[in-house]
């Protein structure tokens, strides 16, 4: 298995950018979605239907596929030989700020079905807020992979 990860390494980790890619656009674009929809939408309204369309389509035909294979490549380069030096800080950084990424994919998720359900509480300025958190997260994921601290 670790001489056809070796080979394969190339394509995994194309594979893993690209999947990373898509999965970073939904994080910071459903927040957003999230602050018009509690800013100009009564529930029942047919703006309230459009938004939900919206973030049902971007949740489970983009992100929930993203976050994925984003696990499933990741992993393939975790176990491919000689890719992580787990003598460094890098993995443990980059390993916590993924899980702080899955997690925050989750929250979304759980405020996605309070919008559908029409029980949502919280207001546009919170999730301006939380759209910050994929930023500082991704902020840590990169700086560990490049600088390899």
């Amino acid at each position: 298995m670790a001489e056809f990860l070796a080979s394969y390494y190339p394509w995994t980790k194309s594979l893993h950018i690209i999947v990373v890619l898509t999965w970073m656009a939904g994080l910071f674009y459903l927040p957003r979605i999230f602050v018009y929809h509690a800013e100009r939408a009564s529930v029942g309204s047919e703006t309230d239907e459009v938004f939900k369309i919206m973030e049902m389509k971007l949740y489970r035909y983009i992100m929930n596929p993203s976050i994925i294979l984003v696990w499933v490549f990741g992993l393939a380069l975790v176990f491919t030989p000689g890719i992580v030096d787990w003598g460094s800080v890098w993995p443990y950084a980059k390993g916590a700020a993924v899980i702080g990424m899955t997690w925050f994919h989750m929250w979304l998720g759980l405020r996605r079905k309070e919008f559908l359900a029409g029980t949502n509480t919280r207001t546009g300025r919170s999730y301006r807020m939380m759209n910050e958190v994929p930023t500082l997260l991704m902020l840590v994921i990169v700086f560990a992979v490049v600088l390899k601290f």
